[in-house]
């Protein structure tokens, strides 16, 4: 196996869901078979965004987007307020090394910036 690189959301507006994911993120919009479905690539991944029927509230919590230092995740924060979206609160350290900070998307799904040693190459 080689990971979970691949997630799929409910949205109500597509063109809306790729604007904020291609702007605070920088996912590249891969292929839109209909004004109902986008795919989304950004490095080894696939965001899948779907429209039509809006499914009630999931059990899903987060997605996060990995990245390789701590470092990164503070950077991440700057340009994600920079783009006017607000972090639900500060990046922080948690107890096993890892850095992260959470961010919701125009839908409600909430998005973590994370920098984890074991998956980000860190020690």
């Amino acid at each position: 196996m080689l990971g979970l690189r691949h997630a799929a959301l409910y949205v109500a507006d597509v063109d809306r869901a790729v604007r904020f994911y291609c702007e605070v993120f920088g996912m590249l919009e891969e292929w839109r078979p209909d004004a109902d479905n986008a795919y989304l690539t950004g490095g080894s991944d696939n965001l899948a965004l779907h429209t039509g029927v809006v499914a009630p509230r999931t059990n899903l919590d987060h997605i996060g987007f990995v990245v390789p230092t701590p470092a990164a995740v503070d950077l991440w924060e700057v340009r994600v307020r920079a783009l006017g979206w607000e972090p639900e609160a500060p990046a922080r350290t948690h107890r096993d090394g890892a850095r992260s900070f959470y961010v919701q998307d125009p839908d409600g799904h909430t998005i973590q910036v994370l920098y984890h040693p074991p998956i980000s190459g860190g020690p």
